[in-house]
């Protein structure tokens, strides 16, 4: 057995003596060991280890043996490309804990991005929908703020996760959904990624007018733990959000921070208020996502993805927000 460490992999090679006909073989199988766990075993191939001419299909098998041992140096190519392009995370933090165990309580999670459904490839013609699939953005920390008014442009929160995004060549989306009352609450979500890909959905809505991006931003709610009269008001329908409330946006070189005011929607208000009554007892799943409406910009794909599980109004903290520059 043969072993080559690479960057993220560790490729083992295993190898057995075959016969076919006169000729031996030896069949090599490609075993990655993936950093952080786990194992891939790549289909085996051969490579012909005796004199003698093969009796059967040289030239398939000679054939077969390149595009196995080039599709195997290809696999591992993209995964190291794509564990190299993985965000350390442990870098960032919020005051709302992260706990992904199902009985988990007043703290977020990772939803699953599958049991979302956004438009296909193929909706400007036949209009189906298909697992959302993978999100273009990493969710790295969420707060929890309370004040006495409404809090706008919370990245001024000091040492918050888009400031620490911003210190190591990070772009930021922030989303700050702002929630009224006697005591103004804010959760704020900070979704992270190394860079915006030129000419994509994402990056003409984080570069575009307002206009543009209330035209596009939506979200799309989900409660699967909750009274029936809440999952109900609630509901699962994609809500364009730029449309349905006021959205401040705050754009900056390395973050792009959106303020919802939920309290400027009389119907949202409302429903927000059967959501509070009784939050403690709620799972309330959210997806963000820039709609997609053209050929050339399906399929959709999630900005990202959280849950938030039986939030207690007492755990939010009052944020110390540094001064706006005029």
């Amino acid at each position: 057995m043969d072993l080559k460490l690479t960057t993220n992999v560790i490729q083992f090679t295993r190898s057995e003596a075959v016969s076919c006909g006169e000729s031996i073989y030896t069949q090599m199988t490609l075993i990655l060991l993936l950093k952080g766990g786990g194992t891939i075993d790549l289909e085996p191939y051969l490579t012909q280890s005796s004199t003698a001419e093969p009796t059967l299909a040289p030239m398939a098998v000679e054939r077969t043996t390149t595009t196995r041992a080039a599709t195997s140096v290809g696999l591992v190519a993209a995964l190291e490309e794509e564990q190299a392009d993985q965000i350390d995370l442990s870098c960032f933090w919020g005051n709302l804990r992260h706990d992904d165990r199902d009985n988990a309580r007043d703290c977020w999670k990772l939803s699953d991005v599958n049991n979302f459904r956004v438009r296909s490839k193929h909706f400007c013609y036949d209009k189906t929908k298909i697992p959302a699939g993978k999100h273009l953005m990493d969710l790295v920390a969420v707060d929890w703020f309370k004040d006495t008014k409404r809090m706008d442009h919370v990245t001024r929160h000091q040492s918050c996760a888009a400031q620490v995004a911003s210190e190591k060549g990070l772009f930021s989306l922030i989303f700050n959904l702002q929630v009224p009352g006697s005591t103004h609450y804010s959760m704020v979500f900070y979704f992270v990624t190394r860079q915006l890909a030129m000419g994509s959905l994402l990056q003409r809505f984080v570069d575009g007018d307002d206009e543009f991006r209330n035209s596009r931003l939506k979200l799309i709610p989900s409660v699967p733990k909750g009274s029936w009269i809440v999952r109900q008001s609630v509901g699962s329908t994609p809500c364009s959000l730029g449309k349905a409330v006021d959205c401040n946006y705050i754009r900056s070189p390395k973050y792009l921070e959106i303020d919802v005011d939920i309290g400027s929607s009389t119907v949202a208000n409302g429903v927000l208020g059967l959501v509070i009554a009784v939050i403690t007892t709620l799972v309330v799943d959210m997806a963000f996502l820039v709609q997609a409406n053209t050929a050339d910009e399906l399929p959709e794909r999630l900005i990202g993805a959280v849950g938030v599980s039986h939030i207690e109004l007492k755990s939010a903290v009052v944020p110390k927000l540094e001064p706006e520059i005029s």
